[in-house]
């Protein structure tokens, strides 16, 4: 497995960043943070004590299903649902669809490294 490199930056750099690449004016360099928070407040919502929990649980249960899942963390299926939702938005987790309709998520990373600059990121250059 890989590690996943989070970055945070404010909503408008990072859609100029976005659109920087997507005219070809920017270049991402290796080892930029591949996710994006535009705070740590919506970091720490995300990945919070018991969503890094959770993470760690698919990990070494790999559970086959999001009921199997509810069942070894205690956590009702439908809040689990919501939260692995948002965790794959964010490409934290991979819900992956099974025959029958069954939900099977995977953590497709080893390690989460969070980048936080003191200078902010810049949009254009090379």
């Amino acid at each position: 497995m890989k590690t996943l490199k989070i970055g945070i930056s404010s909503y408008e750099t990072m859609k100029a960043r976005t659109m920087a690449i997507a005219k070809g004016e920017r270049k991402p360099k290796r080892g930029e943070p591949k996710i994006w928070f535009t705070s740590m407040e919506s970091f720490s919502k995300v990945l919070s004590d018991r969503n890094r929990s959770l993470l760690r649980l698919i990990v070494e249960a790999q559970p086959e299903s999001l009921a199997e899942l509810a069942k070894l963390s205690g956590r009702a299926k439908s809040n689990l649902s919501r939260t692995l939702r948002t965790m794959e938005g964010y490409g934290l987790v991979r819900l992956d669809k099974k025959a029958g309709g069954k939900i099977v998520p995977r953590v497709p990373y080893e390690d989460i490294v969070l980048d936080v600059p003191i200078k902010p990121y810049e949009p254009i250059g090379a």
